[in-house]
């Protein structure tokens, strides 16, 4: 079998470097993935029973500020004009996030403006006056202990499965407060969903003659002709998976969080109102629920079915799928041990990307950005002659 270049993971990172590679430079490309499906996390399809499409591995919304990226992105995929607004159920009442003039007269009963809420926080977030130690005490210092309480220490705690007085305060560099009544959930220039889905726009993007793909195949599991131990040193390898997995552990394994869903359909046309609602309290065990049928109202539904899927998070073990890295300081030691291996590997044209290969959170537009300059800093240059 013919491979000028295997890249390892069908995500955003990978498909864009497979895409690249077959277009650009005529390569014969393998793409390699364990699942049964491309896209990663990002992926979605239409669930079989309500024609809804639905997010696999929870929610995803494409916005990005970056032209080459959207330019690149529309070539495989329209998108619809979908505008993320989020929610929180707290004490049974819902409101708006991120924290907003909105948020903040509906949580102390006020009708204020944007100074005198401005400086309600300020004489809440007075109660800090060292330098913060924890991500309790930095969270406090930005926004104050009532919402903190409120909106942000339950719900940390249950994404990270640790007392927020344990947390670096690192984790926390801000905290966005808008003073005004905006709460749109992110501010990029272009914001959507591909009106096919997250798995029809990956597939046309690996849809080229000369990208081969490869479903249900471990890289490193396996001793055929497309496994690590053939392929390194013998054909350039793109990898997109974890890092530490790649290396077999040897230098300890990277902390990470993994997700668990509960998925179902519910005999109604519309459960909650709006795609996700957060759910910071400490007694509700689930972090968020998402409905899907709101992410693209622009697509025919039932009237007297919904899909919901409620979300937990907790740390990832060694059979776990992993899905965003944790990064304590002992993390951090490792993984520049492992940088220093993957750069050995540099010679054999090995690259190392996407957010479990870097050990980095990458929203996709990001990861998007990063393969296209993978592409051209080391595939391209492996491919000159």
């Amino acid at each position: 079998m013919r491979a000028d270049l295997v890249v390892v993971g069908s995500g955003l990172f990978g498909a864009t470097v497979a895409q690249r590679a077959a277009e650009e430079l005529g390569a014969h490309v393998v793409v390699v993935e364990r699942r049964d499906h491309v896209g990663g996390n990002a992926y979605s399809s239409p669930d079989p029973d309500t024609g809804i499409e639905a997010h696999r591995y929870g929610s995803h919304i494409f916005h990005t500020s970056n032209e080459q990226v959207w330019s690149y992105a529309n070539r495989f995929t329209a998108f619809n004009d979908y505008r993320h607004h989020v929610y929180a159920c707290h004490a049974e009442e819902i409101f708006p996030l991120p924290i907003n003039l909105g948020t903040i007269n509906q949580f102390f009963r006020t009708a204020l403006g944007p100074e005198a809420a401005r400086a309600l926080i300020a004489e809440h977030a007075a109660e800090i006056t060292a330098e913060p130690a924890n991500l309790e005490e930095k969270a406090i210092s930005l926004i104050g202990r009532p919402l903190y309480e409120a909106f942000i220490r339950g719900y940390t705690a249950k994404q990270w499965q640790t007392d927020p007085t344990q947390l670096d305060a690192a984790i926390i560099t801000r905290l966005p407060v808008r003073l005004n009544y905006n709460n749109r959930y992110f501010s990029d220039r272009h914001e959507g969903i591909p009106t096919g889905g997250y798995g029809a726009w990956v597939e046309r993007m690996l849809d080229h003659p000369r990208i081969e793909l490869r479903l249900g195949e471990d890289f490193l599991a396996g001793d055929g002709p497309i496994s690590r131990d053939a392929c390194v040193g013998q054909v350039p390898v793109v990898y997109t998976g974890a890092v530490d997995r790649f290396f077999g552990h040897r230098c300890g394994a990277l902390t990470w969080r993994t997700l668990d869903f509960d998925t179902r359909i519910l005999p109604t046309g519309d459960h909650q109102g709006t795609a996700v609602i957060n759910y910071p309290d400490a007694d509700v065990p689930y972090t968020r629920i998402h409905e899907f049928r709101h992410y693209q109202p622009e697509r025919p539904h039932p009237d007297d079915a919904t899909v919901i899927m409620r979300e937990y998070s907790r740390m990832a073990g060694p059979d776990d799928d992993p899905y965003y890295p944790v990064g304590t300081p002992a993390d951090r030691a490792r993984l520049a041990r492992y940088q220093r291996l993957a750069a050995e590997l540099e010679a054999q044209q090995v690259a190392f990307g996407g957010r479990l290969g870097s050990y980095r959170y990458l929203d996709m537009d990001r990861a998007i950005a990063a393969a296209l300059d993978c592409f051209e800093k080391a595939v391209r240059p492996w491919f000159r002659h």
